[in-house]
């Protein structure tokens, strides 16, 4: 079964339509890759399904149920999680405080009922979500800001990683990372699939795309026009279903022939 699933979304900005019926759908434990060129509605599907807006018509199933998310809180509460571009994440403070923003461990009892955390707790916590995803960060204490892109991308992937029981949303996750940092980026994106969850990776980088994704969903003026293995796909068909350059000779036009290889 499916485990998130758009069909027909549709939304407007004003005069400026985002998304002219886009669909969109991924299981538990692989990657897919969502493509386009700018504006193109990457990151428009991505707030619709992760709850940051509302579609104006469009329905969203989520194992195989119709649901609708007034907000990311209903979309959290199945488990969905999301990575924007700017991570969301407080550069005040250390890296435990920032993996419990908003899910802070209170301690037990009165000192609980008083509002004093369970420092420690969350410390573990955080230790062995970043452990088990091989997130490189090693001060637990320092501030996030002071940290590299690299820490700052692990700290919020591991986070969502920690939280998102069944699908993770990564907004252009290795935006100017460097080649290191990259790797390491890309190795989490593996091991949180690995571990079931249904991770949809929006990136601008080809390769990246190829090397870690199952499947490719390329949108374009708002709408799905391609889905491909991305074992059996290269980088020349993605762009050229991007751009519209295969449309007319029967490769890449449309749903047909991408889905076909599902």
């Amino acid at each position: 079964m499916t485990l998130l699933e758009a069909r027909g979304l549709i939304r407007e900005y004003g005069h400026v339509q985002a998304l002219a019926g886009a669909d969109f759908d991924v299981d538990a434990g692989e990657v897919v890759a969502l493509i386009g060129d700018n504006g193109a509605g990457k990151s428009t599907v991505v707030k619709l399904l992760s709850g940051s807006e509302a579609p104006d018509a469009g329905e969203i199933y989520f194992e195989g149920r119709r649901v609708r998310f007034a907000s990311p809180s209903d979309a959290r509460a199945l488990g969905i999680e999301t990575v924007f571009q700017d991570l969301a994440l407080a550069p005040h403070l250390d890296p435990v405080r920032n993996m419990y923003l908003g899910r802070e461990v209170m301690r037990p009892g009165l000192l609980g009922l008083l509002g004093f955390m369970d420092n420690k707790a969350m410390r573990e916590g955080s230790r062995r979500a970043f452990d088990n995803l091989g997130a490189t960060v090693r001060n637990l204490s320092g501030p996030i800001g002071s940290m590299s892109g690299g820490q700052r991308q692990g700290v919020a992937v591991a986070r969502a990683a920690a939280w998102a029981s069944k699908v993770i949303f990564l907004d252009e996750p290795t935006a100017a990372l460097g080649v290191v940092q990259t790797r390491n980026v890309l190795d989490l994106i593996r091991r949180v699939r690995d571990n079931g969850i249904g991770v949809v990776f929006i990136s601008h980088s080809m390769p990246h795309v190829l090397e870690v994704s199952d499947r490719v969903h390329v949108l374009r003026r708002g709408r799905r026009v391609a889905s491909y293995n991305a074992a059996d796909t290269s980088m020349e068909e993605l762009v050229g279903a991007m751009t519209g350059a295969l449309d007319g000779n029967g490769a890449g036009n449309g749903e047909a022939n991408g889905e076909a290889g599902r």
